[in-house]
């Protein structure tokens, strides 16, 4: 409450109290007084018609009269997430694959991800990967060696890690000098995420591996091989503790390196080892300013086996998922704000489908990996647009947004904080951003990271509109008829 008044006094301050109402015409959210524009802080930090306070949640919470609405609840979460695992395509039932694995299959999925592509590639200096960079590369895919049949195993992943294109750490880019986007980087994957392995490299570094949302190659070094019920029911032993936190890390610890200082991203589910007497030392540490849970590690000989780990009090988690309302949307996006834009997850981040489904995942909530999926999704409640649709069409949905709404246009996707001052608020993380100025000039901004942009300046190129390249919208409620 302190914070919320400082923040309230600061703003009558700067703009004074005369406010505008700002209701969403045909939505169950209604937008309470906020301040009109104010003189003294115009186009903060050179994004046009952005505030200072528009950066704080605690601006978009007051702003909105019913931030504290069930938009789901747990159950009907539970109904969603069933429905995404039963209708959505892009995901995969682990429990649903063959004991024994046709070649075919492996190689149809081999082949879907790692094709070189026909476009020339840079390396971090610079200089074109060579044609003997490629044969080693391709090589190392050993698919002469797949089997007619092999034995489905399962594993946990046990520290974050890079999902790759091949099975190399070499990064490679489409253009010289630009070194942010690594076009063999496809995700990550984190501590207590369930694979099947498909397939190995040549050099045993690799593993080709499914997981519920992405297959791709994962190093061996990361992935503990397990009985197939410990890796597929770990994910739901109870009791549990969520990260709802950016970023949280597991206490350092010499006495076990394997589970000290793990990084773990926002809504990852670790087990709570309750049970843990109350004067046996957790790896050289006292329990009773800590958490125990129970962290899967790999073994020297590639086996999967289970540590204590200690969890701070003082990180940002939760004994269950968090309650869906556009409080706690608002809350939760945010802590991503100034974040370092990761292609991929790449730089221990995450991209603009990573930022959304990570948010939502703090919630219980179950989503595709990338935009394209996301955006397609007929487990949500989507609202699809074309190239005939009228720019009054689209102006009508962008009036209509409400908290959370997930707005998709080719490559990308933001989530909706609301409306206020005129515009439509969008919380996104972007490797780009461009508009016009209010002096009417061009800016291409390199935003590069979670950022607050206003959905209607946004501009995709010089003629072409965010609003115009809209192809979709997905809302987190019961899906309409």
């Amino acid at each position: 409450m302190r914070i919320r008044g400082r923040l309230l006094t600061r703003m009558a301050r700067h703009y004074g109290l005369t406010a505008l109402v700002l209701l969403a015409v045909g939505s169950t959210s209604v937008w309470a007084a906020p301040p009109p524009p104010g003189p003294s802080l115009p186009h903060y930090a050179g994004v046009t018609d952005l505030q200072d306070a528009f950066l704080s949640p605690s601006t978009w919470i007051q702003v909105t009269a019913d931030r504290d609405r069930v938009i789901l609840d747990s159950a009907a979460i539970e109904a969603q997430n069933a429905r995404m695992r039963a209708e959505d395509k892009s995901l995969h039932d682990l429990r649903a694959l063959p004991a024994q694995l046709p070649r075919a299959d492996v190689v149809r999925e081999l082949k879907a991800l790692s094709t070189w592509p026909d476009k020339q590639l840079y390396g971090v200096d610079g200089q074109l990967i060579t044609a003997a960079q490629r044969t080693a590369i391709e090589a190392n895919l050993a698919a002469g060696a797949i089997a007619d049949h092999r034995e489905l195993r399962y594993g946990l992943v046990t520290h974050r890690a890079a999902l790759r294109t091949f099975p190399t750490m070499l990064r490679v880019f489409s253009r010289q000098g630009d070194t942010d986007i690594d076009r063999f980087q496809e995700s990550a994957l984190f501590p207590g995420d369930a694979v099947a392995v498909l397939h190995e490299s040549a050099d045993g570094e690799w593993l080709f591996v499914t997981s519920e949302r992405y297959t791709a190659w994962i190093e061996s070094r990361f992935v503990g091989i397990g009985a197939t019920d410990k890796v597929l029911n770990f994910g739901s032993m109870k009791p549990f503790l969520v990260v709802t936190g950016a970023t949280e890390y597991t206490v350092f610890t010499p006495e076990e390196p394997r589970v000290s200082r793990l990084q773990l991203d926002m809504g990852v589910r670790l087990p709570v080892i309750d049970t843990w007497p109350a004067q046996q030392p957790v790896n050289g540490q006292h329990k009773h300013a800590g958490i125990v849970v129970g962290m899967p590690v790999r073994e020297a000989d590639g086996s999967l086996a289970f540590k204590p780990a200690l969890i701070p009090r003082s990180a940002d988690v939760s004994a269950d998922y968090l309650e869906l309302t556009p409080r706690n949307l608002y809350l939760q996006a945010f802590k991503f704000l100034g974040e370092r834009y990761g292609w991929g997850h790449s730089y221990d981040t995450r991209d603009c489908s990573g930022f959304v489904s990570e948010v939502y995942r703090s919630f219980g909530i179950l989503m595709p990996r990338n935009t394209s999926a996301q955006a397609v999704s007929p487990a949500l409640d989507r609202i699809a647009f074309s190239a005939k649709d009228s720019k009054a069409k689209r102006m009508e949905a962008v009036k209509n947004l409400q908290p959370g709404d997930l707005v998709y246009i080719p490559g990308h996707v933001m989530m909706t904080l609301g409306h206020l001052n005129g515009h439509t608020w969008m919380i996104h993380d972007t490797a780009g951003g461009s508009w016009f100025g209010p002096d009417g000039r061009w800016v291409d901004a390199h935003l590069n990271g979670v950022s607050v942009t206003p959905l209607e300046l946004m501009m995709a190129s010089e003629t072409v509109s965010y609003i115009d390249r809209i192809t979709n919208i997905q809302r987190m409620r019961t899906k309409t008829p």
